[in-house]
């Protein structure tokens, strides 16, 4: 418990007082399927064809998978003890703060917030993409022009900027609403996959002999499985949205471990069974010489007929929207954590009357996602794939935070075990972020996001300087009343 003088104790029992505070209305349930539909996209019906059985082979893939969710997995343990003591809005912006202060809080923050946004406007426009597979010409109209290969087409525009606005106008009407949607599109899509790998696997056609060669006859078994390790950061990226709705939870935050780990495991077993449903059909070295235009689709139409074809668009635009929906709701939570600490301005710091959301922020986040989609889906690509940077920081300083805490509270239940969790969720963020940045590496960021990262990193200094003099006048304890909730809640940096 830290001690205050009896001023600084009362200024922080009024910030306490008028501290905004978002209601409580996130059933578990709902924040299971917020962090499975975030996992879960567009590329799980995609990379089969492209990248999982050329590049690694079935079996290869699935042990990548495996092992990338167990990784993963061992960051979520460090998540969820954060949010069992800091079950506030802004999640990994909160926890670093708390580790290691203002400075490394707005870091963390400024680091996610793009790539939060920009992801929004990528599942935008895999809407597009999804039309020029199974509708194609039906929205190619009005081309405007081209951008790193990408034609940008009015008609396209109009689509995703409805669908924006439509997930725009569910996250205004309050947590409640998003979170009931989100719950029924997770379902959908659970159920699509369902059905497309019933389909595959009870096939006339379907053998395993089918799934030979098991690993990639271009590469080593380990660099096979390699390749799917070394993308697990963007695999499963999304069980990271869960801490930023933690403020919002109707249950115990204790809870959040086991459903981020669920969440984290389902999601590589649905990309297991459409990666093996994709190739247990016909003989996977044959289907990929036979270059259809959308390999997963193919198989759905092959093994279901045309029925089979609008279930599988049903699935893809589930998980499609429900990574709209998702990362909706982690990006204005975001923000608003950081707006109610003063790192942003004050407007983004309120809460509607009567939906209870923070609706400012989700009309900013509106406005920035249907600006993105003019630059084109491959600029926007950069953009997330710098911000896969942004994602492995967050880890690693919630993984390093949840150390300090368990460090410094040993006689906690399960404390050294925790700590231990916490080591090796700091190494795997380090290994990411190795991937990640390592020249050669299979998930190496291309130079175009190393470019966008100096942009977004030179705009942090610049916004970070004209903040600073009014953050360096506030004192600890109102950083830790407005981040954290309480003045006394346990920080591990040396206060002012």
């Amino acid at each position: 418990m830290n001690s205050h003088s009896p001023e600084q104790a009362a200024d922080c029992a009024v910030l306490e007082e008028d501290r905004i505070v978002l209601k409580k209305s996130l059933s578990p349930f709902q924040v299971w399927t917020l962090a499975l539909g975030c996992i879960l996209g567009w590329g799980c019906f995609v990379l089969p064809g492209i990248r999982f059985l050329p590049q690694a082979g079935p079996i290869a893939a699935c042990i990548g998978f495996i092992l990338g969710a167990g990784l993963l997995a061992f960051i979520a343990l460090s998540y969820g003890k954060m949010i069992e003591y800091y079950p506030v809005a802004g999640g990994e912006f909160a926890y670093a703060y708390a580790g290691f202060g203002p400075t490394a809080a707005f870091i963390c923050g400024w680091a996610l917030a793009l790539g939060y946004t920009c992801i929004i406007a990528l599942n935008a426009t895999a809407i597009a993409l999804l039309t020029r597979f199974l509708l194609p010409g039906l929205f190619e109209w009005g081309y405007m022009y081209t951008i790193a290969g990408w034609d940008v087409y009015a008609g396209e525009l109009m689509l995703l900027s409805g669908a924006v606005l439509l997930f725009g106008f569910i996250n205004y009407r309050g947590v409640s609403f998003a979170g009931g949607t989100q719950a029924i599109l997770a379902l959908i899509l659970v159920t699509g996959v369902v059905v497309f790998c019933c389909g595959s696997f009870f096939a006339p056609t379907a053998h395993l002999d089918n799934l030979r060669p098991f690993f990639a006859q271009n590469v080593s078994p380990l660099g096979a499985v390699a390749s799917i390790v070394a993308i697990a950061p963007w695999l499963y990226v999304g069980f990271d949205t869960i801490p930023q709705a933690a403020e919002e939870f109707d249950f115990p935050p204790n809870k959040s471990t086991f459903l981020m780990v669920a969440a984290i495991l389902l999601g590589g077993g649905i990309y297991a069974l459409v990666t093996l449903g994709v190739g247990v059909v016909l003989p996977y070295p044959e289907l990929l010489a036979a270059n259809h235009v959308w390999t997963t689709g193919y198989v759905a139409r092959f093994t279901l007929g045309s029925v089979g074809s609008i279930i599988l668009a049903l699935t893809v635009l589930a998980a499609i929207l429900t990574g709209i929906n998702g990362f909706y709701i982690a990006t204005s939570r975001l923000l608003f954590g950081m707006a109610r600490a003063k790192f942003l301005p004050e407007c983004f710091n309120r809460v509607h009357h009567k939906h209870h959301s923070p609706h400012c922020t989700v009309v900013f986040t509106m406005i920035v996602a249907l600006t993105a989609p003019w630059f084109g889906r491959e600029a926007l690509n950069w953009v997330v794939d710098m911000s896969a940077i942004g994602t492995v920081i967050a880890y690693g300083f919630t993984a390093m935070t949840a150390y300090r805490f368990m460090a410094a509270h040993p006689t906690l239940p399960g404390s050294g075990r925790d700590k231990v969790y916490a080591v090796i969720g700091v190494c795997t963020s380090l290994l990411c972020l190795g991937l990640l940045t390592i020249p050669g590496s299979p998930a190496a960021i291309a130079i175009e996001s190393w470019y966008a990262l100096l942009v977004w990193c030179g705009l942090g200094a610049i916004f970070y300087m004209i903040r600073r003099a009014d953050l360096k006048s506030m004192k600890t304890e109102e950083f830790s009343t407005l981040i954290l909730g309480k003045a006394d809640m346990p920080i591990f940096f040396k206060r002012k």
